[in-house]
């Protein structure tokens, strides 16, 4: 068996995250409008129709804008927990609006997805991983800092998307106020390149096909740099950066290393 899987945008811009089969997928987050959703996910060759669900990870902007109208257009639920919905105060039909909590597993179709609490400064943060039984992905974006459940649930993981969102020294050096810089840097907003190449040499799967490095800062990051960095340390890992501008390749992963890519 195999997950598809892919980056329809990955930024502060907006963040949408695909993983499924022939058969059912799902979206964590939906940051960007529902027709160019729908346009990436044609020009990949994606059905909209295997879609069963968006699950949320977090009330920002970034990673909601897109999901009353791609819920609408699809009919298909979103799954978000309680204090994420009361701080989001998103307009989705109550038919289709599912409540899950820290460690809940949900069946969809032939998925299972798995919530589990990070540290971000939003209500009530999420991250999530992705299976078929067989093989599990992993979407760890917008976290603090590298905690207990981060790295138990990292270790499971035969793909991932995991946040490398600046560089420290360029964040120090950069032109954002101090208390922003201690927004992003201060254990409850997003993990600098450095963490994220820690959490991947020490703890990951020995079958860890593909690393995908998501949410990188347009202002205190740089896409070669990071892709050096974690290409040198990578050994049997394929590194791929997802961009801010528009969809990255299809990949397949499976559970003995095999992976194709579109």
């Amino acid at each position: 068996m195999s997950l598809l899987i892919t980056s329809i945008n990955s930024g502060s811009n907006g963040n949408c995250y695909y993983i499924g089969n022939e058969r059912d997928a799902v979206l964590v987050d939906a940051g960007i409008s529902a027709r160019e959703t729908l346009r990436r996910m044609q020009k990949l060759g994606l059905a909209p129709d295997t879609v069963r669900a968006i699950f949320v990870s977090h009330e920002h902007g970034d990673h909601i804008a897109g999901i009353v109208g791609l819920s609408r257009k699809l009919e298909i639920p979103v799954y978000i927990s309680a204090g994420t919905q009361q701080a989001a105060a998103l307009p989705v039909d109550q038919r289709l609006c599912r409540h899950f909590a820290d460690n809940d597993r949900l069946a969809i179709g032939s998925l299972e997805v798995l919530a589990f609490n990070k540290s971000h400064d939003a209500a009530d943060p999420y991250s999530f991983t992705i299976s078929d039984g067989l093989v599990t992905v992993g979407v760890f974006t917008d976290i603090g800092r590298v905690c207990s459940n981060l790295i138990r649930h990292f270790k499971d993981c035969h793909a991932a998307f995991l946040e490398a969102n600046y560089c420290e020294r360029m964040l120090e050096n950069g032109s954002y106020p101090f208390h922003l810089k201690k927004r992003i840097s201060g254990g409850r907003g997003h993990l600098s390149n450095t963490q994220a190449l820690d959490l991947f040499v020490k703890h990951r799967h020995g079958q860890l096909s593909h690393l995908v490095l998501s949410h990188l800062s347009k202002n205190n990051n740089d896409p070669e740099l990071v892709g050096r960095l974690f290409s040198a340390q990578r050994k049997s890992t394929q590194i791929t950066v997802a961009s801010r501008y528009h969809e990255m390749p299809l990949l397949t992963v499976t559970a003995n290393r095999q992976m194709v890519l579109f």
